[in-house]
């Protein structure tokens, strides 16, 4: 096992099978995996994925509400249509890819 400053790979991403994440598509339809929790925090929230033992920081409300919003819409485009200005948008965009990345989204 490889300590926190070790070099070592310590595992892949994807999931137990090894599948990898599918990247993420805005065009797609797009939730909350059904493994993550989600905590209100001031600054925004904490993601916590029980299957990956992730933790990530959702740094904004906005990105807090555009998460927990996704399922409610035909695609990622359209719940970032509704919930960012067209000047936010690339920011938010790139942090659902990340959040994707992550596996604290997913598409359905």
């Amino acid at each position: 096992m490889a300590c926190a400053g070790s070099t070592e790979r310590v595992s892949s991403p994807g999931d137990a099978t090894g599948t990898l994440p599918e990247a993420f598509d805005p065009d797609r339809p797009w939730r909350l995996h059904h493994q993550v929790a989600l905590r209100d925090e001031s600054f925004g929230a904490l993601a916590y994925h029980y299957g990956n033992r992730r933790l990530v920081f959702l740094r904004s409300r906005t990105l807090v509400e555009l998460v927990e919003a996704l399922e409610t819409f035909d695609s990622a485009s359209d719940a970032l249509d509704a919930k960012t200005t067209a000047a936010q948008r690339p920011s938010y965009e790139r942090a659902l890819a990340g959040l994707a990345a992550s596996e604290v989204i997913d598409a359905r």
